[in-house]
């Protein structure tokens, strides 16, 4: 970190995007510079000594390297994974409309759902544990031949059996707790010195300490938990004759279980602030209590001397998952209907038709029920090797299961047929966009630059079908939803087969087939999952396409789902805020510079700076999301009054670099161009410039390549980006602005 010494008259702290590059990258500190060529095959010269990097002399540069806050390890990068329903059901809750009146029924609501994602990650392994392994495979001398690992339970009473396979959920109960409370930093550490005064929500992200709500939610949660696991263990004993003891435990559990979701509901007290401890005290009783209450529960199926009920499956197990399907349905079903009415009272609905909120939590549910399903279904084929056909426990899975299968994989065929479709119905508008805006940005090519022009038309196609990924988004949410709903069927004992053939006369083979084909489409999906967790994590292109969706989740602090990912912002704005006024109160004036979700960060930090260091203080965003996701995606805190404030803030010194070919990226407040900035006394106008992407489809001279086409990527070096910084740093230094017109 510099010292005193160190001090100069503007300093260009860079923050990169999703690429996670290296410090030496973000400042372009390389010892060689390619000055012709390409990456496969180029020309490179030894930089000059005396100005390392390519930036503007007299500039100062510093870099903020944030890439492994989201990220970290590859052993976190793969958990996170498995963590990525609770993540979407985190970013629910930060996706609700902008109208307040909604803030408190949306926030329960989500709040709730994400509560059902626990129940559903402990109805699943309880489904391994008790129904697959503890009832139906340890009543099977077939399925225990050849494992002494497990034929040890074999002879005992059913009761021992489930008290002793009753630890596997417990434990994994356990581990996600332990894993939600892993040591961090200390939150005080990155508070800025002085808040901003900003009213917008945006500007508290990373400004609030969201450990007392996160330990709030994770009490409740692991409550939740354990009463789950209570249920499914009361149900069974009780299926054939219910004790008083029984009724009782069973009663209490039912208590505990009301307390969790009523504490959720309740926004203003589970919301209140650190100081709060008697919440605290709320939560931790309630936890306490279900942990408790799981111990008597264990011993009580261990030691009751009734008899146990005959039956295929774990009795009460298909009714407890088909009722958490049902609680899971009719809770979206509530949040589409709250997002809707609001929508009807909107002046102008997000591109989202205002159901971000409802699309997310549906994919979220949706992504959860899969794993699940296949961890149940990948578990029942292991256990039924060598087992001969029929006397195995393949038909076991409960049909909710199977429902749920099939509902997944009828979303995923409906969305990639419409998403096909749409690529070709949509073709041939998007490349005469393309052919435009290259018509005019290379007017009279010569004819041997038509290939590279050709490359250049596709380019601009590809980054304009991102505007066609929001209806997919919902059509699959919706289809998400309802397939859920589907899995509800299972409480009338029918198969998706024997239904299908009775009423759209298809072969119940076929649909078997395709209910075991669906399984494995899923098995595929999470070892793609896993797989680009080690790429993004390793290789620095692939994280920068599928980075941006991460990091983006896990922007947003935890406020619904304590086991989600943690929020790197909470980190990241308060540190930025301190190092920018730090190096303001010592005389600097800084110049930031933020590609892609830097630019997020950025927009963030600079809402948390205090008035007198906002006058010192530029901003240079290139690639930026803001109005292209964000201010689709979350609209109750981006949105133009926002912009404009943070425009207000650096005193209207900021400029927003964009380009046709950047398919994440965009311009912030006008896609056309405007006036030349001596024209125009509007500050708003000054602040979109669009770039020519490449800067010229012919082959330079001394050259073998035409200049590459850089969409997304940053290019710090490039000779407007280092034109725009010394506007910057002559508005910074109260110069009179330079003519320039955008491109």
């Amino acid at each position: 970190m510099s010292g005193p010494d160190d001090s100069g008259d503007v300093v260009e702290l860079r923050v990169h995007g999703v690429s996670g590059a290296s410090a030496a990258q973000v400042l372009d500190l390389q010892q060689t510079g390619q000055v012709a060529g390409d990456r496969s095959g180029g020309f490179y010269r030894p930089r000059c000594r005396c100005s390392d990097t390519g930036g503007v002399r007299g500039v100062t540069l510093e870099a903020y390297r944030w890439g492994d806050l989201p990220s970290g390890t590859v052993a976190r990068t793969l958990a996170v994974v498995f963590l990525l329903p609770f993540m979407l059901a985190n970013v629910a809750i930060w996706m609700r409309p902008a109208n307040p009146g909604t803030e408190a029924v949306v926030k329960s609501l989500c709040r709730v759902l994400a509560l059902t994602l626990t129940v559903l990650y402990v109805l699943a392994i309880a489904g391994v544990a008790l129904d697959l392994v503890g009832w139906k495979c340890l009543a099977s001398p077939d399925c225990l031949a050849g494992r002494s690992w497990l034929s040890w339970l074999g002879g005992r009473p059913v009761g021992a059996r489930l008290a002793v396979l009753a630890l596997v959920p417990a434990a994994a109960t356990g581990l996600i707790w332990r894993i939600s409370c892993r040591p961090g930093r200390t939150f005080e550490a990155f508070r800025a010195p002085d808040q901003g005064s900003s009213t917008s929500r945006l500007g508290t992200v990373g400004q609030w300490d969201a450990e007392p709500l996160v330990g709030r939610l994770r009490a409740i949660h692991v409550a939740a938990a354990f009463a789950t696991l209570d249920l499914v263990l009361l149900l069974a004993r009780a299926a054939n004759s219910a004790s008083a003891a029984t009724i009782a435990l069973t009663a209490i559990t039912g208590v505990i279980l009301t307390g969790c979701v009523v504490l959720l509901c309740t926004p203003p007290l589970i919301d209140r602030d650190a100081g709060n401890k008697r919440l605290d005290g709320v939560t931790r009783t309630l936890r306490t209590a279900a942990i408790i209450l799981t111990v008597v529960v264990v011993a009580h199926v261990l030691t009751s001397s009734q008899p146990w009920p005959e039956g295929h499956g774990l009795p009460g197990y298909d009714t407890t998952l088909a009722g958490l399907f049902v609680a899971q349905t009719t809770l979206l079903a509530a949040l589409g209907v709250v997002l809707l009415c609001h929508r009807r009272g909107e002046r102008g609905a997000t591109p989202l038709f205002g159901l971000g909120a409802l699309v997310v939590a549906a994919t979220g549910i949706s992504m959860a029920v899969a794993y699940s399903a296949e961890l149940v279904y990948r578990v029942a084929d292991f256990l039924d090797r060598d087992v001969p056909t029929g006397e195995g426990i393949a038909a076991g899975p409960p049909r909710a299961y199977t429902w749920a299968i099939y509902g997944f994989l009828r979303a995923l065929l409906v969305t990639v047929i419409v998403a096909g479709l749409v690529v070709l119905l949509s073709r041939r508008g998007r490349r005469r966009a393309a052919a435009a805006i290259v018509a005019r940005d290379f007017p009279n090519p010569p004819a041997e630059a038509e290939p590279r022009l050709r490359q250049v038309r596709d380019a601009i196609a590809r980054a304009r079908f991102a505007e066609k990924l929001v209806p997919l988004a919902v059509l699959y949410g919706c289809l998400a939803g309802l397939a859920t709903a589907t899995t509800t069927v299972g409480l009338l004992g029918q198969f998706p087969g024997d239904v299908i053939e009775r009423n759209a006369r298809l072969p119940a083979e076929a649909v078997t087939f395709g209910i075991a084909f669906g399984s494995w489409v899923i098995a595929a999906v999470i070892l793609g999952l896993i797989v680009a967790g080690i790429f993004a994590y390793r290789t620095v292109p692939f994280r920068r396409h599928i980075g941006v969706l991460w990091d983006l989740g896990t922007f947003w602090p935890r406020a619904a789902h304590p086991f989600a990912p943690p929020c790197y912002s909470e980190r990241a704005v308060p540190e930025l805020a301190r190092r920018i006024t730090y190096l303001v109160e010592r005389g600097d004036a800084v110049l930031l510079t933020g590609h892609s979700h830097g630019s997020v960060l950025l927009a963030a930090t600079v809402l948390q700076l205090p008035p007198q260091v906002g006058d010192r203080v530029a901003l240079l965003t290139h690639g930026s999301p803001l109005r292209r996701l964000y201010a689709r995606l979350f609209p109750a805190y981006v949105d133009d009054a926002v912009l404009h404030e943070i425009g207000r803030r650096v005193g209207w010194r900021w400029v927003n670099l964009w380009r046709d070919t950047d398919p994440i990226g965009g311009w912030l407040f006008s896609p056309r161009p405007s006036p030349a900035p001596a024209t125009t006394g509007d500050p708003v106008a000054r602040v979109d410039r669009r770039q020519r992407d490449p800067r010229d489809v012919v082959t330079p001279p001394g050259d073998s390549v035409a200049p590459p086409i850089h969409g997304h990527w940053p290019d710090e070096s490039d000779e407007p980006f280092i034109e725009v910084v010394r506007e910057l740093v002559q508005r910074l230094d109260g110069r009179t602005d330079p003519p320039a017109t955008p491109r």
